[in-house]
């Protein structure tokens, strides 16, 4: 039970933070879009949706995740584990506890490098509509 009450009050920490900075700008120079900052989450979070049932699709032809120890064990891969590889490869963390193995590798590789270039892009623009601004 105390596990639930710490979690449910971590999650609520969390959220109201995030609420307060969007919302207040608490900062005079914050140039926070809000608009492209959601737009930017949910194409990650549909992007990391999609990769992760493409590994699940893959894994029902064949091995697609090992444990990366010395067993090499092949991971039989639920849902839950390919949108896990799939949340830790589009935010290139990277945790090593799993590894591709086969055509796998280079979807692996293509979703990392969009985790870096999705933002990157948004961050371009939102640069590049502050300096409009400032321009006007």
């Amino acid at each position: 039970m105390l596990h639930l009450i710490l979690t449910g009050a971590g999650v609520a920490v969390i959220a109201a933070n995030l609420i307060y900075y969007i919302r207040y700008k608490r900062f005079r120079e914050s140039s926070l879009h809000t608009g492209l900052f959601l737009h930017m989450f949910f194409l990650l979070t549909a992007v990391t949706f999609g990769f992760a049932l493409l590994y699940w699709g893959m894994s029902l032809g064949g091995p697609v995740l090992k444990v990366n120890d010395p067993t090499d064990i092949i991971v039989n891969v639920s849902f839950m584990e390919a949108l896990y590889f799939s949340g830790v490869t589009m935010l290139s963390v990277g945790y090593g506890d799993f590894v591709p193995v086969g055509a796998v590798r280079f979807f692996a590789l293509i979703q990392a490098g969009l985790g870096l270039l999705i933002p990157s892009a948004f961050f371009l623009t939102a640069l590049g509509q502050k300096q409009q601004e400032n321009e006007e």
